[in-house]
């Protein structure tokens, strides 16, 4: 199996360290964004007790009966707050859809009203009384995570250090909770359907926190499955498609999926809860000129963050 670059990084050494680990910590995450487009992450804000009790609170809110959960599905928010069920998500280039449900928490705008009105109100749930305040805390302590990583990210392509802080800040990040539930009776499935389809993510940098079992792989450039292992409380980080397209390339938005357990333990659920860190819809994704020469041809069209999220959600099947 080929050798693959997914480093332990700490993010302190970038937060706290001194000029030195931080020059280090921007050249480690740009090479590996380069070459596998994965990381790890420690010391990242979320200590086990709240990672516990997400979980917890995640597994209260999917043992809810399927007719109170579908009391929080509106699809006319295109899976974007709330509850959505199963069956509704296709990996692109895929016929069956992916074998999950999912419950997603977006942002709670700060200090601007006109761009509070185009954002959707998060769904409350009722009947797991924590599960709000715990993903509120989970989504704040994941965007701040986030927006550090972006920083050694934007040194290491030589761009000024705050140069996402705006466009992130308010940005219209989620945080989503995924039930993988069980399979009673594998020989049922369609032969293509998989927990999660092989896919790229839409945004700049996704967050992951750990999963409650085995099953994400990567594809390498040797075209070979690769699994991806967190050590502990570690995040997995990973490029979404909108930094790509930014980098022209540059950095690697990685083929990824989440394959079945063997048979005998697909009657068991897999639980996992991922931050896709997403900007404005206003920020211009334009390949930067500094990522575009010669041997780097611009490949890409010119768009806003807000109209690619919105082809993409069309290509998923979660908007009509």
């Amino acid at each position: 199996m080929a050798t693959v670059n997914i480093p332990r990084l700490d993010l302190n050494l970038y937060i706290s360290g001194n000029e030195e680990q931080r020059k280090q910590f921007s050249e480690d995450i740009g090479k590996a964004f380069n070459e596998t487009g994965f990381v790890t992450i420690t010391n990242h804000g979320l200590d086990k007790a709240l990672i516990d009790k997400l979980y917890e609170d995640v597994k209260s809110l999917f043992a809810l009966p399927d007719e109170i959960k579908l009391k929080y599905e509106d699809p006319e928010l295109a899976g974007q707050r709330g509850y959505t069920s199963k069956g509704k998500e296709t990996a692109k280039g895929f016929t069956a859809p992916d074998l999950k449900e999912f419950w997603q928490i977006g942002q709670t705008v700060i200090g601007d009203e006109q761009l509070k009105k185009g954002y959707p109100e998060n769904t409350t749930i009722n009947e797991v009384p924590t599960f709000n305040a715990t993903t509120t805390e989970v989504y704040r302590k994941l965007e701040a995570a986030g927006i550090y990583l972006l920083r050694a990210i934007a040194v290491y392509l030589g761009l000024p250090e705050n140069y996402f802080d705006d466009n992130v800040h308010n940005g219209n990040s989620i945080l989503r909770t995924l039930h993988y539930f069980p399979i009673t009776d594998p020989d049922a499935l369609p032969p293509d359907a998989v927990r999660a389809g092989a896919h790229e993510d839409i945004n700049l940098i996704t967050l992951l926190i750990g999963a409650s079992a085995d099953g994400l792989e990567l594809l390498t450039r040797e075209n070979e499955w690769f699994p991806v292992k967190a050590y502990g409380e570690d995040l997995v980080v990973n490029v979404g498609d909108m930094l790509q397209r930014l980098t022209n390339n540059e950095l690697k938005s990685t083929t990824h999926r989440v394959v079945n357990p063997p048979r005998e333990l697909m009657k068991y659920s897999r639980y996992s809860v991922p931050f896709f860190l997403h900007p404005k819809s206003g920020m211009d994704l334009s390949c930067l000129p500094s990522c575009i020469d010669e041997n780097h041809p611009k490949q890409y069209e010119d768009i806003t963050a807000g109209e690619y999220l919105d082809e993409r959600l069309r290509e998923i099947g979660l908007k009509k």
